[in-house]
């Protein structure tokens, strides 16, 4: 089991709390302001590791499996991100969660810009990093002829129903593993055998990847149910980062007509997991943007 640290250096416990008859994992430490952390695929909670102490000295930090995800269980159902949205905030109301930050990478990204529509008298602000959000970032349809197609490949073979399981079973390593070396500035200096053996066992374990599979599974009705959003500008303040080398590094661009106060950009050197590859970089875009926002 992986070992969480705050700012100080003392392991931050796991918990598991039910919410909406979901076991919901995570770790929460620090005082201040909330800020909630969810990741996204082939990933979990993990993700977080090298953020999580460079914010707990200031800010009450949450970082959470998302159902489907990690250590949290793997509901048959509800994978559409407008239902997980609403779990998610459920959840936060379990444990004593008032006003909080919504950071988001990902698929964590992609259940932020329903939740910042739907719970936005409850928010401080959101933020969005290198997701390829479903009808916003991701478009309808695929260019094969497109240089960066194979950065999007997956959604397709992962919306298949039953196959990518009875293909990636016992194969996970590989899965990941390639996921890590193609889309990550330097995979290298990113990712030890201990990071990548963690993400494995989760993946590996019962449900760990129908679990994720099923919001690509829902990706099409998430498409549907965001276009209705589209005449709503999101209301709250929206912090949106690339990574330059990342699958989404024209996120700020294309979030910029559906925010009213949006700033953002892109993270140097890093490709799509901007959390684990440039942690530092990352937490001093997300503390200018707390405190901006926390001052207006």
């Amino acid at each position: 089991m992986a070992v969480y640290l705050d700012h100080t250096g003392r392991p931050l416990q796991q918990k598991l709390t039910k919410s909406d008859g979901i076991r919901f994992h995570y770790i929460r430490g620090g005082e201040g302001p909330t800020v909630v952390l969810i990741a996204g695929f082939p990933q979990s909670v993990y993700a977080w590791r090298r953020v999580i102490p460079l914010l707990t000295d200031a800010y009450d930090v949450i970082a959470l499996d998302l159902p489907g995800q990690g250590d949290s269980d793997k509901p048959p159902d509800g994978y559409d991100t407008a239902t997980a949205a609403k779990r998610i905030n459920s959840f936060l109301k379990t444990i004593g969660v008032g006003r909080h930050y919504f950071v988001g990478h990902d698929i964590g990204s992609w259940i932020g810009y329903p939740y910042a529509h739907e719970f936005a008298s409850e928010l401080d602000g959101v933020v969005y990093l290198d997701a390829n959000i479903p009808g916003v970032t991701l478009k309808p349809s695929i260019d094969v002829a497109d240089p960066d197609y194979w950065k999007s490949w997956h959604f397709l073979f992962n919306m298949v129903d039953d196959l990518p399981e009875a293909l990636l079973r016992d194969r996970e390593r590989i899965l990941i593993e390639w996921f890590f070396n193609k889309k990550t500035a330097n995979a290298i200096a990113t990712f030890s055998k201990d990071d990548i053996d963690e993400y494995v066992r989760v993946y590996s374990s019962l449900g760990g990847l129908r679990g994720m599979l099923g919001y690509y599974r829902a990706v099409i009705r998430d498409m549907d149910y965001n276009r209705g959003l589209f005449q709503k500008k999101i209301a709250v303040p929206v912090l949106a980062l690339g990574g330059d080398a990342g699958s989404a590094p024209g996120i700020f661009e294309a979030m910029r007509p559906l925010a009213e106060n949006i700033r953002g950009g892109v993270i140097r050197d890093s490709g799509h997991y901007i959390p684990e590859e440039q942690p530092a970089a990352l937490v001093a875009e997300l503390r200018a943007f707390f405190e901006i926002t926390s001052a207006s």
